[in-house]
């Protein structure tokens, strides 16, 4: 518990606890597109333009495989920094947690099995609406069915993301629903006045206030995809939503369609929680009265450059990295310092 911080409702935490302590986790990792991110310097999620829509998959991969197929290297930020997907496979990796990949939208497929949920991948919302309301109800529809099934395997559905220019979109959602949302970036230094702009000019299109269709005209295809999975799986067993700003929107988006707050939980990076540029923690707890977790993975006490990067304000969160470090803690009892050696030796076999 020392290397966690609770906010919001922490009622109902030591159930969630006691659910992951029970060994019957499983990581759910869905991956998805939005052509927002081709926007130049909205995203470091990969090496250039032409490799962003690669990042998903390679990121599935990754996972998967301990290596990449449809890159030769496992994504990283153009200046070298990897993937925190590398802190999501430590973690499942030390604590036997298994997995599975959901395609809800990207651009590429992932070689590896998946499940695929025949979504297409959010158009550019800075010119024209990301999805229609059919796509919408399709993505909302599916994620019941698969996490009501999901949850009934498990004691504690976790949930991750990877969906380059996410932030963006979500931020979208959320002004659009009425919350008064700042957000991250998977930059240090965060593009406040890109976003704010791509936004607004994406919010002038919304004529209706239904939930659908706000999320068609400005979100992307795994916001109703991931709400539908909760709405369904709350009611199951426990959730937790492992993510940062993304995973707000879903949370947002899921308060207009029900969901089960006490079976409910966010689980993140100190990276997020501490970013000055963002207001996530009121955010959520505005949103829903549920659980915040926030763990410090310890990065900034790495030897290496790549992995103090992530404490630096460089990705901060992604492909599930906080709640999965937060399950793999819980499970194994083991703390942010050895942790943090887990996660060296994994970033050892990749770059030494």
């Amino acid at each position: 518990m020392n290397n966690f911080e609770l906010f919001g409702n922490s009622e109902n935490i030591q159930t969630f606890f006691d659910s992951i302590r029970s060994g019957k986790s499983l990581f759910t990792f869905v991956i998805s597109y939005t052509e927002t991110c081709e926007i130049p310097g909205i995203t470091f999620a990969g090496a250039d333009k032409n490799s962003i829509k690669f990042t998903p998959p390679a990121d599935a991969e990754y996972l998967h495989y301990g290596y990449c197929k449809s890159i030769d290297q496992i994504p990283m930020t153009p200046d070298g920094k990897p993937t925190p997907g590398l802190l999501t496979k430590s973690a499942l990796e030390f604590s036997s947690i298994p997995h599975l990949t959901i395609n809800a939208g990207s651009k590429i497929s992932p070689q590896l099995p998946f499940i695929d949920t025949g979504l297409s991948f959010g158009k550019n919302i800075s010119i024209q609406d990301a999805m229609t309301d059919s796509q919408v109800s399709h993505a909302v529809d599916f994620g019941r069915i698969l996490g009501r099934s999901l949850a009934s395997l498990t004691d504690c559905l976790i949930i991750g993301e990877c969906i380059p220019g996410g932030t963006t979109t979500a931020y979208a959602v959320l002004k659009a629903l009425g919350f008064n949302a700042r957000v991250s970036s998977s930059i240090p230094e965060n593009p406040i006045q890109l976003k704010n702009e791509i936004v607004e000019s994406a919010l002038k299109r919304i004529d209706s206030d239904h939930p659908y269709s706000i999320v068609a005209k400005v979100g992307d295809p795994m916001i109703p995809f991931v709400a539908g999975m909760l709405s369904s799986a709350s009611n199951v067993s426990n959730v937790m939503l492992a993510g940062g700003t993304q995973m707000a929107a879903v949370l947002a988006f899921a308060s207009k369609i029900g969901f089960n707050e006490e079976k409910t939980a966010i689980g993140t990076t100190s990276y997020v929680t501490e970013d000055h540029s963002a207001n996530f923690k009121d955010l959520v707890q505005k949103i829903a009265d549920i659980p915040i977790i926030s763990v410090d993975p310890g990065m900034n006490n790495s030897q290496f450059t790549g992995l103090r990067a992530f404490s630096e304000g460089f990705a901060k969160e992604g492909v599930g990295a906080g709640g999965s470090v937060i399950s793999s803690m819980i499970k194994t009892g083991i703390n942010s310092e050895k942790f943090l050696k887990i996660a060296e030796k994994e970033y050892q076999r990749l770059f030494t």
